[in-house]
């Protein structure tokens, strides 16, 4: 029998999106691999979120999915440490992206042009690892998209998120030096209004039936590189399990 979870994600099929933010990252999807490009932060991000998952979860033989999963940075990180990995995004340059990318390095990936809210209903609680990563500041709705991930995964297993803090110094950092001071992505990625303070993604994960297990900050060095802090006020990545 479903539960209230799986039916309410059953019930809201549409898309949690916006084609203007999805169009905004598909202009660029052919510069996601370079390293020095637009998704350069993603980059030097992804080390530190991989380390965090796979020291809160058992990827070995899990089965995953990338909600959000862009050119596969995450997908393929998973899927290198023995998971069996599904990607979706609604952006299909992004798509196609990822699985030449896959390809091309022999890795077996399940991408998908989908969105979140119909793969819920079609396959509720069939995933032992939900990840969405540096997604949930371009949704509309980023509590609905909670209620959504807590229906993909299965009871007793890991949602995985990050996002950007909402506050005067995530705007100064964020916004201002990373998009007008340093270009290290383009203007217009981010919209300060749609941060997400820690508090409130705890208060939607535990309405959609997700408890907090743990929190970090990710805090990028001036050199390049990132490290997992004790800090939110920026970038964080949060660990939260269903519990029925």
């Amino acid at each position: 029998m479903a539960t209230a979870t799986e039916h309410d994600a059953a019930q809201t099929h549409a898309p949690n999106a916006e084609q203007r933010e999805i169009g905004k990252f598909d202009a660029i999807a052919g510069r996601f691999w370079d390293e020095h490009g637009p998704f350069r932060p993603l980059h030097q991000l992804n080390p530190v979120r991989m380390r965090f998952i796979t020291e809160r979860a058992v990827t070995a033989g899990a089965r995953a999915i990338d909600v959000g999963c862009g050119g596969g940075l995450v997908s393929e990180g998973l899927a290198r440490a023995g998971a069996t990995v599904t990607g979706i995004d609604l952006a299909e340059g992004m798509i196609e992206v990822a699985r030449l990318h896959a390809a091309a390095h022999g890795l077996s990936i399940d991408y998908r042009l989908a969105a979140g809210e119909a793969l819920a209903a079609q396959e509720p609680g069939a995933f032992d690892i939900v990840t969405c990563m540096e997604m949930l500041e371009h949704v509309p709705d980023p509590a609905s998209m909670l209620t959504t991930l807590a229906a993909l995964t299965r009871p007793g297993g890991s949602v995985f998120v990050s996002t950007l803090n909402r506050n005067l110094k995530s705007f100064l950092v964020a916004i201002v030096g990373a998009e007008y001071l340093l270009s290290l992505v383009p203007r217009g990625t981010h919209e300060y209004e749609r941060f997400i303070r820690p508090s409130e993604m705890t208060r939607w994960a535990r309405a959609a039936g997700l408890e907090p297990r743990a929190i970090a900050g990710i805090a990028l060095g001036p050199l390049g590189g990132a490290r997992l802090s004790t800090d939110p006020s920026v970038n964080y990545i949060a660990q939260f399990v269903r519990t029925a």
